[in-house]
């Protein structure tokens, strides 16, 4: 292909960037909107909004969701909050600082310009809300109410209880299902996208196969938005919701949308233990606990005590001791690296010793129970529902687990893919987060992209792009429904003696030993090569019962599973490339003495975008440099 696309990032000051942008695009008349079609692939807060948005702006549009109800996308299970530069704490917060915190969090991999976009964008969005009805946290005066999250300084994060994904996700479900009641969306629920249909280069519509009937069905638009989430269940436990996949944006990628930063995947501190070798995911345990809960460990290597047996001289609260400004609130990726050199170094507690405290006992002695059951009240009924111990009485136990994808689709400064026509939202593109994404920040872009971004810019691009419809019929068309028919013929083929969930498991342990919390370069080789040898045995061995036809919930995952080898091997190889350490990408080869990332920006400060060769040879490596105007690269310390 062509060398990497042009980003398009605004010229001149950072500051306004945005608006200027946004004056410069061209617009559509409402009568002609009515006659254009647009698809959006996925219900979370990414595609609900953007579908809602189009559609209150007078495109047709048709959504396909995985799910039985679009309130079942998996921005339900978000829990913590939603960032925003509103000040109402009068803490010293403005768009600036939620600039800097993001760029600085990210560790100086994503686009500057991007990120004071989602800063300015970050207060419109609460307002938005607002308006709909969710109901944010509120003081007794009347005023929303905020609390901090990892890697900030200032009361950011708006909250409704540890309920804030399912409150948002509600929010804009009722405003696309308001527009499916105007007759201006189609929704189509129970529909797995299989292929990317493109006609002489442009994105023009999906192959989605029908969960209940089996049908492979065409749909077809003048613009396709990629909506899908992210891909942390390469892992397999993971706290994604088991039907989280990469299906479609992987096959973009295979039909050329480049891949970007595939490497920078988000370990969340603050989850429940895995209990059970059977065990199919993992529990969140929301970042904002951290507000309250002081995480420690016995200081004795070896101590098995239960913890109030353990005197306070005898306690390490290792995050407040590494990270003195920050304390319990330091990035993700730093609070589940140390934890998991403590555990490593002896010092675990809980079965295997995977585990740290998150104790809960100084706040509730100084702010009372009532208090901080009205705080977090249904996140601590859930850990005691899940694990049988009382959070009041006991400190919670909790250990690093796979969590949120920085990278994703390459997308430029409007959200157009490498694949003209593609547009890609939320955790789907690798967009504003860099190497480590602040907690609190996944429902802020999400809601950016949907209600704010791609509807101008799809509509730029559609006023710039006349294209007639296209029929099922089409070439393209049954060319992309013939690549699907192909896939699932193949594996219903196998006829072997495993099962889909064997191969997932192992996969993921792969992964999490040789691409999780810290990397090395002889991990990663050896990964390679354990996840190809792998991927023979699948399709050698592959017991998958049923057919094409109707219900069949094991060739879904086949589906899937099949689509993680390759995602797996492009991490490795995007992890192995970039021989630095930044944000939540650790290779202990490149560490400052005290143990933490070391930046090579000299050879690194670019953004990774891997181009698929789609004949078996490996993957083409490009990369877009990263340029600072507003605010410098330097070391990324929170101590």
């Amino acid at each position: 292909m062509s060398p990497l696309p042009d980003p398009r990032l605004p010229a001149g000051p950072i500051a306004d960037a945005w608006r200027r942008t946004r004056a410069e695009l061209p617009l559509i008349s409402p009568l002609r909107k009515r006659q254009l079609q647009v698809l959006v692939v996925g219900t979370g807060l990414a595609g609900a909004s953007a579908a809602a948005t189009l559609a209150e702006q007078g495109y047709r549009v048709t959504v396909l969701t995985y799910h039985d109800s679009p309130r079942r996308a998996h921005s339900v299970a978000a829990q913590g909050g939603i960032n925003a530069a509103k000040n109402y704490a009068a803490d010293g917060d403005s768009i600036e600082r939620l600039f800097a915190d993001t760029l600085r969090g990210g560790d100086f991999r994503a686009r500057e310009a991007g990120c004071m976009r989602l800063a300015e964008l970050s207060g419109g969005i609460i307002d938005q809300c607002v308006a709909q009805g969710v109901p944010f946290a509120r003081e007794y005066g009347g005023t929303l109410a905020s609390r901090s999250f990892g890697g900030a300084l200032v009361s950011r994060t708006f909250y409704a209880r540890g309920q804030t994904g399912q409150q948002l996700l509600y929010g804009a479900t009722a405003a696309l299902l308001r527009q499916v009641a105007a007759g201006r969306v189609t929704l189509l629920p129970r529909r797995d996208v299989l292929e990317l249909i493109t006609v002489d280069g442009v994105a023009r519509g999906v192959v989605a196969r029908h969960l209940l009937t089996g049908a492979l069905e065409v749909h077809t638009a003048q613009a396709v938005l990629l909506a899908t989430g992210g891909y942390s269940n390469v892992f397999f436990l993971s706290t994604n919701a088991l039907k989280s996949n990469a299906t479609a944006t992987w096959r973009a990628h295979r039909q050329g949308a480049l891949f970007a930063n595939p490497c920078f995947t988000q370990i969340h501190p603050t989850c429940i233990p895995s209990g059970d070798p059977g065990q199919s995911k993992l529990t969140l345990m929301s970042e904002s606990l951290r507000n309250d809960g002081r995480i420690w460990l016995p200081a004795i290597a070896g101590d098995r005590r239960p913890p109030d047996q353990i005197p306070e001289a005898e306690r390490d609260y290792f995050l407040e001791r590494l990270y003195p400004r920050y304390g319990n609130m330091a990035p993700r990726d730093l609070a589940s690296r140390r934890a998991r050199e403590l555990c490593n170094a002896g010092h675990g507690v809980g079965p295997g010793g995977r585990s740290v405290y998150l104790d809960l006992g100084d706040a509730i002695a100084e702010q009372g129970r009532d208090v901080i059951e009205q705080r977090y009240g249904n996140l601590l009924e859930m850990y005691a529902r899940i694990t049988g111990d009382d959070p009041y009485a006991v400190p919670l136990r909790i250990y690093p687990a796979p969590h949120y994808t920085m990278g994703g689709l390459w997308v430029d400064y409007q959200l157009m893919s490498s694949i003209p026509g593609l547009f890609v939202l939320g955790e789907a593109n690798f967009s504003e987060h860099g190497a480590n994404r602040l907690g609190a920040s996944a429902l802020m872009q999400g809601l950016a992209d949907g209600y704010f971004i791609a509807p101008a810019t799809v509509t730029a691009w559609l006023a710039a792009t006349p294209t007639a419809a296209i029929s099922a019929d089409h070439p393209a068309c049954r060319e992309a429904r013939s690549r699907a028919q192909v896939r699932i013929d193949g594996l219903l083929a196998v006829r072997g003696d495993r099962p889909v969930d064997a191969f997932h498991r192992e996969l993921g342990a792969v992964m999490i030993e040789r691409c999780g919390i810290s990397r090395t370069a002889a991990a990663l080789q050896a990964g390679l090569a354990e996840v190809a040898e792998l991927e023979q045995c699948f399709h050698a061995e592959l017991r998958l019962p049923g057919s094409f036809e109707g219900p069949n919930p094991e060739l879904e995952k086949a589906l899937r599973v099949a689509d993680f080898f390759g995602l797996a091997q492009l991490m490795l190889r995007d992890a192995l490339a970039r021989e630095e350490s930044c944000g939540a990408h650790f290779r202990e080869e490149h560490q400052t003495p005290d143990g933490e990332a070391r930046r090579d920006d000299g050879r690194f400060a670019h953004i990774a975008a891997w181009e698929s060769t789609g004949d078996g040879r490996e993957p083409i490596r490009h990369s877009e440099p990263l340029t600072f105007t507003a605010l410098q690269p330097s070391a990324r310390s929170y101590r």
